[in-house]
């Protein structure tokens, strides 16, 4: 069992290089049409490689309940903490307008990428991240149906439309040459190429997250709000972790999913709400709150959580 230390030590890294994104970007290194295009790069070239790299080989997706029971666990995780995000903002006065619908989409939509990726390959190997990626599409699918209804409104079309992207796609074609028995006999040209774009991913992904970060801490005030950050900080990283664990604790869910399931319990805020809060007229502010205080915090509360987790359900 790793000792709290021994997961900070994990946890890390992630935030340093985070932080070398909060530095090239105050610096003036990336910024502009530069920082739009990396991004773009980054979730559409690299992290499809990553993607199809940890699929399209991977065992564990051979056994069936860990392609269907994810996808489904992670959307219905997700819209239940939408729900109890919504709750919380009514419970502490904010109102539509004023950041309650932007306050439930962040609180409800935990990080459930390029964060947790290098946490649980550190913990349990490279082998791990093709049922989280699997897990993701019904996370996704609630970020761009339920989370985006939530935020502004808009019907169904337009957020099913959302979810078919290179990522998603990279998914399917990966499950399917799994599947088949096709990836043994792909060239080994090609699984080298997509390697050497695979392991730029994850740095790429964090560096980008810091870049972001840090267009905000020019008014370091508006980076804590009491109200909305203490209550974010309370829902995300206190009451929903004992929730996730507990159904990752009694319903029988095969090893590798419990271990997504406890990493994405010590996760705080995903980026993504920023950004659909810009997208749909929601209330950036209230979201910058949220993921600069869940994240922060997170450094030390993530490695709390996770040998809670390792301890109590013992994968």
């Amino acid at each position: 069992m790793p000792t709290y230390w021994q997961l900070l030590l994990l946890v890390l890294p992630v935030f340093v290089i985070i932080g070398v994104g909060v530095a090239v970007r105050r610096v003036h290194w990336i910024e502009g049409e530069a920082e739009g295009s990396l991004i773009k790069f980054t979730v559409n070239v690299c992290f499809p490689c990553l993607i199809f790299e940890s699929v399209a080989n991977n065992a564990a997706l051979q056994n069936p309940t860990n392609l269907a029971v994810p996808p489904l666990v992670g959307f219905g995780l997700a819209w239940i903490s939408l729900i109890a995000g919504k709750l919380m903002a009514r419970a502490i006065g904010l109102q539509v307008g004023t950041g309650l619908r932007t306050f439930a989409l962040a609180v409800g939509i935990n990080n459930y990428g390029f964060l947790p990726l290098p946490i649980m390959e550190a913990i349990w190997g490279p082998g791990s991240r093709g049922v989280l990626f699997v897990h993701n599409i019904g996370v996704e699918i609630a970020v761009w149906t339920v989370g985006v209804l939530t935020l502004s409104g808009l019907g169904l079309r337009e957020g099913w439309r959302r979810v078919v992207s290179p990522v998603t796609i990279t998914i399917v074609v990966a499950l399917v040459c799994n599947l088949s028995g096709l990836s043994p006999h792909l060239p080994k040209v090609l699984f080298d190429a997509v390697h050497a774009m695979a392991v730029c991913s994850i740095p790429l992904g964090l560096i980008m997250t810091g870049v972001s970060l840090a267009n905000f801490i020019n008014e370091p005030r508006q980076l804590f709000d009491p109200k909305v950050s203490l209550a974010a900080i309370a829902l995300r990283l206190g009451i929903l972790p004992v929730l996730f664990l507990v159904i990752t604790k009694f319903v029988p869910f095969s090893v590798e999913f419990k271990r997504v399931l406890i990493v994405q319990a010590a996760m705080p805020t995903a980026m993504t709400s920023v950004i659909l809060a810009r997208m749909y007229n929601g209330h950036p502010k209230t979201a910058v709150q949220i993921v600069f205080g869940t994240t922060a915090l997170g450094l030390f509360v993530i490695p709390l959580w996770l040998r809670a987790g390792l301890a109590w359900i013992g994968v």
